[in-house]
């Protein structure tokens, strides 16, 4: 990703904010195209967010251009979710999600995927 690209950021997005140190998180992965940290109103006993460090309102304003990033942040998850308490293997795992617009659910208008995971029960909404 070039350098111009990872900083685009948007002044009013707490996502942005939060990447950036402007407003504080529980980090659980930071690299040059990715911020991970834990959501602050939790669906299962592990759940955080990926994000990409450029803004995107969401999933509709990405392009294929983008797909080199999205696909990192599928294939960070089963690493980041273990480290973070999931147990692995078929017995164990986790969920993806990523809300894309209103009819979608999304609330916070920065692309973001939702990695949800540990024992049962938990929210499955």
């Amino acid at each position: 990703m070039s350098q111009e690209s990872t900083h685009n950021h948007s002044e009013n997005c707490i996502f942005c904010k939060i990447i950036a140190g402007q407003i504080s998180s529980k980090k659980v992965f930071e690299d040059e195209d990715l911020f991970a940290f834990h959501d602050i109103n939790p669906a299962a006993p592990v759940h955080f967010l990926i994000v990409p460090k450029r803004h995107f309102a969401n999933l509709m304003n990405t392009s294929s251009a983008d797909g080199e990033l999205l696909g990192r942040m599928l294939t960070i998850a089963p690493r980041l979710a273990q480290e973070q308490g999931c147990r692995p293997g078929d017995s164990g795992g986790f969920r993806v999600v990523i809300n894309n617009g209103v009819d979608g659910g999304q609330e916070v208008y920065h692309l973001h995927m939702h990695v949800m995971g540990g024992p049962r029960p938990w929210n499955k909404n």
